[in-house]
């Protein structure tokens, strides 16, 4: 599709953008609803935990920019990356530049990390769910809503670092990436 500046190209298909957006809406409910509206929390907790699982899944078998052979990076070319933008000379990725597809990684490990501790705590507490009756006891309860706080609040700071580390990418290149992320289109050079 062309357009006035550039050619546009498709980047990201339809199951990374629902995948993207759908998890954003369903940590920010959960989040949100931990100490009101248990059952909201449930469910969006559950709802993150089958997104990750198609991601995983699509992270194998998805289109070229979704697979994770075409953004997991070595932590040398991750650093080699952040100190050339820092410089603003970063050089520009049509999928996720090495710095993003780090933090895609480390936002699954860290959300899993809390869906997992968080469907064990409603084994503990509830006695429900597919973890109950894993663990039992006070003590238990303590450590695992410990992991599942922290876990979510670690989620807060790497979100805040990727909007970030979005801002600064989109500024550097000139290009809408929030925009890219909805329409799926990126500037081809």
């Amino acid at each position: 599709m062309a357009t006035t500046d550039s050619q546009q190209i498709k980047v990201w298909d339809t199951g990374v953008r629902l995948f993207h957006w759908s998890l954003a809406g369903a940590f920010f409910i959960a989040y949100i609803s931990e100490d009101d509206w248990p059952l909201t929390h449930l469910y969006s907790g559950y709802l993150i935990g089958i997104l990750l699982l198609l991601r995983l899944i699509w992270g194998f078998s998805g289109s070229r920019h979704a697979r994770f052979r075409d953004f997991v990076y070595t932590p040398s070319t991750i650093i080699g990356y952040l100190k050339q933008a820092i410089r603003l000379r970063a050089p520009r990725h049509l999928g996720h530049n090495p710095a993003g597809g780090a933090m895609v990684l480390l936002l699954i490990a860290v959300l899993s990390i809390t869906v997992i501790s968080g469907i064990a705590l409603y084994g503990i507490v509830d006695f429900s769910g597919p973890l109950a009756g894993l663990m039992r006891g006070e003590q238990a309860a303590d450590v695992v809503e410990a992991i599942h706080e922290t876990g979510a609040n670690l989620t807060l700071l790497l979100i805040a670092v990727h909007l970030l580390g979005v801002a600064h990418s989109s500024i550097e290149h000139h290009e809408n990436l929030v925009k890219s992320m909805i329409t799926g289109l990126k500037r081809s050079n």
